[in-house]
């Protein structure tokens, strides 16, 4: 009776685990399709990318060079400004 009450519970787990499994080996499977799909689309854009840069290169030519301009010196202080800021510092202290 041990030995038939063991084949039956290894009868009914196999019923519920075989048909999750295959559940679960579709899921998977469609889950890792689309991901090598857009891998895929991934490479094959970067790689018309890369084309795309190198011909716009190739005919364009190279780049301009910019030379940096100098930033111009500010002008010195409103000496009125520094005049009325002294004398509060004066008022202050």
């Amino acid at each position: 009776m041990k030995v038939l009450w063991t084949l039956l519970k290894v009868t009914a787990a196999m019923v519920l685990v075989i048909p999750v499994g295959l559940l679960m080996l579709g899921v998977i499977g469609t889950v890792m399709g689309l991901a090598f799909l857009l891998l895929r689309f991934a490479l094959i854009g970067l790689v018309a990318y890369g084309a795309f840069k190198l011909i716009a290169r190739l005919v364009r030519g190279p780049a301009p060079r910019v030379e940096p301009r100098e930033t111009p010196r500010l002008a010195p202080a409103d000496p009125y400004y520094q005049a009325a800021m002294r004398e509060l510092d004066r008022d202050l202290a």
